[in-house]
């Protein structure tokens, strides 16, 4: 069947920031508090077992994600401030983030365009987030469809996420293709679905079994 659409991740896809743990760490630093990156790896690890966002919409937007902080600086020993620093975390996340597009976006997004090709995003970020990198970015007129946690109440890999994706730009998922980075969200899920699937490897480390584009642009020689 031929090929009508394109639906691809966010982050480490098309955007780059800075890592979790190092835009915890200076966020932390301006208010005096001192805490290592692996410290705050290992925080962030043991509260995301205990949290499901996909449960949530985007009005309980601030609430999950100050809750979700302050289980971190528990973890991390933080006694002082903790719902006040856990507000200011999400306050100034984005303005520590050092966000960024990688150079091959908007070039291959605009010859995808030019192929007649439906554009998608498929995100587990919330409205209100996506509508600030796409905006700050300037991504948001490439898509025809953006679809986030509180678009559908679930996240990837859940197979609601990417039919809902699919059933806002009308195509089958055989007429679809899907690129992210992750191989359990976005590859495992989407081909779950039966939509063919590639993970964007821009540093060589995904294991030979999957199927990996090195680049965006390489997806051009694909479809």
């Amino acid at each position: 069947m031929a090929l009508k659409a394109v639906l691809f991740d966010l982050g480490l896809t098309l955007t780059k920031t800075a890592s979790f743990p190092e835009i915890y760490r200076r966020i932390l630093a301006r208010f005096g508090v001192t805490v290592s990156t692996d410290d705050i790896v290992r925080a962030q690890k043991a509260t995301e077992s205990e949290f499901d966002v996909a449960d949530y919409d985007e009005n309980r937007r601030k609430e999950i994600w100050t809750n979700y902080n302050v289980h971190i600086l528990e973890k991390l020993g933080v006694k002082e401030k903790r719902v006040f620093l856990a507000e200011q975390i999400d306050e100034l996340w984005w303005e520590c983030s050092h966000l960024q597009v990688y150079p091959d976006v908007e070039p291959t997004l605009s010859r995808l365009r030019a192929k007649g090709l439906k554009l998608g995003l498929v995100s587990n970020g919330f409205k209100q987030d996506l509508k600030h990198v796409l905006g700050e970015l300037g991504l948001k007129k490439w898509f025809d469809a953006v679809v986030c946690i509180d678009s559908c109440n679930c996240a990837k890999p859940a197979k609601e996420i990417f039919l809902y994706a699919l059933n806002k730009l009308g195509v089958k998922p055989s007429e679809a293709l899907f690129i992210g980075d992750s191989v359990e969200t976005d590859y495992e899920g989407a081909m779950n679905v039966g939509i063919k699937s590639y993970i964007i490897d821009r540093e060589g480390k995904i294991a030979s079994q999957y199927d990996t584009i090195a680049s965006l642009t390489e997806l051009l020689t694909i479809v």
